[in-house]
């Protein structure tokens, strides 16, 4: 399901993609953390990646933002190449990463300041601060707020940008589970209200089928797409639903999570 959006998002295509670590210290032997990948994500898609820890998830989305190049093939927003960082892609990571010497709202800005639109943009910055229900926290700075919501400031400081794309690489795998879970709707609600295209990195399952499109089923290092797995469920969903437990299963399998059981034997 794509979200009835606002502002749409943008078309992802990844064709050929493999990067190639080469520098890995004398006598070392090159890494190679993605090969020949294909992907291609529609407009407001909500799309997770997930797979083994260091398959190459994380370097797939610094790709897509722009921040490190591919070693061989390409990968194109709305058909134009990716050769660098732009605010049409926006990056949140699982460390906020805000300036502690910034109040929140200073920290939203950063992105209109830094291209110099901020005079135009001040209306802007409180739109999106009270879009992630920091209204009233403007003034305060990061290390007077609960991870839950320096995690919403940084998707805050992100969106101001109107970005086409929004690349989340586990921003909720610090949280502890209740703020994880509202922070699970929130996402949810930008997404609906703003139909940006999301790719969403997480290692946890049921957090990928309860806000996913598409889950992306990664292979071990050297990575490619193992399987893509619509999730054709209505929302909001039912976490302990059978129909939820299936797409859970399912995944399990791909990623071999599951261990064969042995079938008991019958006397007959």
């Amino acid at each position: 399901m794509v979200a009835a959006s606002v502002h749409e998002g943008g078309r992802i295509s990844v064709h050929g993609v493999s990067r190639v670590f080469e520098d890995q210290g004398k006598g070392a032997q090159p890494v190679v953390a993605l090969s020949k990948v294909e992907l291609d994500i529609a407009p407001g898609q909500f799309i997770s990646l997930i797979g083994p820890s260091g398959c190459g998830k994380s370097t797939l989305l610094r790709l897509i933002a722009g921040i490190d190049s591919p070693t061989t093939g390409e990968i194109r927003l709305d058909g134009e190449l990716i050769k660098d960082a732009h605010p049409s892609r926006g990056l949140v990571f699982q460390d906020p990463t805000l300036f502690p010497w910034k109040t929140i709202w200073s920290n939203v800005a950063t992105g209109p300041e830094s291209r110099g639109v901020l005079k135009e943009q001040k209306g802007e910055v409180d739109k999106f601060i009270e879009l992630v229900g920091l209204k009233g926290f403007e003034k305060a700075y990061p290390h007077q707020l609960s991870g839950g919501m320096a995690q919403r400031a940084a998707l805050a400081r992100a969106l101001v940008n109107h970005p086409k794309v929004l690349l989340l690489d586990e921003p909720l795998g610090a949280l502890d589970a209740f703020t994880r879970m509202n922070l699970q709707e929130e996402i949810l609600r930008i997404w609906q209200e703003r139909g940006t295209t999301m790719v969403f990195v997480t290692h946890d399952i049921d957090e990928a089928v309860y806000l996913s499109d598409r889950v992306v089923v990664m292979t071990p290092r050297p990575a490619q797409i193992k399987e893509v797995i619509t999730i054709d469920l209505p929302r909001p969903r039912i976490r302990n639903s059978t129909a939820f437990f299936g797409y859970r299963s399912r995944i399990l399998e791909s990623l071999q999570l599951v261990p064969e059981i042995e079938q008991p034997e019958y006397i007959v």
